[in-house]
């Protein structure tokens, strides 16, 4: 029905373009991102594999006027081996460029450079040594994820970040292999971890990882921890009960909710005028006995009732 839905209405909201990207990770990616713009870091944005293009949409945000933003996907075309067609035909048949691209132009106004082709097409398209950020998220097998990996350390500036998801999911063991296999035995450095994604470098990551635990720490949302494993620091994250995604700027389509009006205070009851008596009962009331007055003047106040 969601996927039904993005292709058949463009999205008001990034929460409502179908994907698996949780707050915490729009949250590390916003981060980030902008640490490397404070920073005055220029460099190209790639992502491997879009789906239907919610982290496309947070990753385009942040192309500056000199970057280049390229994203890769079959969006349903023709894999280059049959494992990876059987892959995409179980997990993502529905995955066109049309939706990718619907979803993208709500909160943009040009689409990035689209490579509707394999992943290993990337070093071929995008020149090495240009890259500030790489996302990988496309096949899980574990030789397409580890060519992804190597495609990513050519394409990256020194001190750029690479991420991949799907690291620690039980459906995806070739992605926990490769990336693993990357941090003991490829350079690969850890900067942190979510529940979802591995966050690293093939620069150094104490500075990065400093700035990022002084960010955490601060927060109530988010759990930390801090291990060591194999000569790297490891930072965990996770979200806690109730944390929202970071503020992203609503679609091009977005339709403000009406204004509540304010509801208008009800009118004062305004008591009933009491009818004056008239002079010749007033008479007769002051001329009784006091006994007997008193009788009629409550007679007549349960009449008035």
């Amino acid at each position: 029905m969601a996927i039904a839905q993005s292709i058949d209405k463009n999205p008001a909201e990034l929460k409502d373009v179908p994907g698996w990207f949780p707050p915490l990770d729009q949250l590390l990616f916003t981060w980030f991102l902008e640490r490397q713009e404070k920073g005055g870091f220029r460099g190209d944005l790639v992502e491997l594999g879009v789906y239907m293009g919610k982290s496309a949409i947070l990753l385009g945000q942040h192309r500056q006027d000199d970057e280049e933003f390229t994203v890769c996907d079959l969006f349903g075309g023709e894999a280059p081996d049959g494992a990876n067609q059987a892959e995409t035909a179980k997990s993502y048949s529905s995955l066109t460029r049309q939706a990718f691209e619907r979803n993208y132009l709500s909160f943009h106004e040009t689409l990035p450079r689209v490579l509707e082709a394999p992943s290993s097409v990337i070093s071929a398209e995008v020149k090495p040594g240009t890259c500030r950020f790489v996302h990988i998220d496309a096949s899980h097998l574990y030789e397409h994820v580890r060519d992804d990996i190597g495609a990513a350390r050519d394409l990256l500036l020194p001190e750029g970040i690479v991420v991949l998801d799907d690291f620690r999911s039980e459906h995806t063991p070739g992605v926990s292999v490769a990336t693993w296999e990357a941090v003991l035995n490829r350079g690969l450095r850890p900067i942190c971890l979510s529940t979802q994604k591995l966050y690293g470098t093939w620069g150094d990551p104490e500075p990065v990882q400093e700035e990022l635990l002084a960010m955490l720490e601060e927060r109530t949302d988010i759990g930390l921890s801090v291990q060591d494993a194999a000569g790297h620091r490891l930072v965990r994250t996770r979200a806690n009960k109730g944390m929202q995604a970071p503020p992203f700027p609503h679609s091009r389509h977005y339709t403000p909710p009406e204004p509540q009006q304010p509801a208008a205070p009800a009118p004062a009851a305004v008591p009933a005028p009491r009818r004056p008596r008239s002079r010749a009962r007033r008479i007769g009331v002051d001329l009784m006995p006091p006994i007997l007055t008193r009788t009629v003047r409550r007679a007549l106040a349960n009449r008035s009732r």
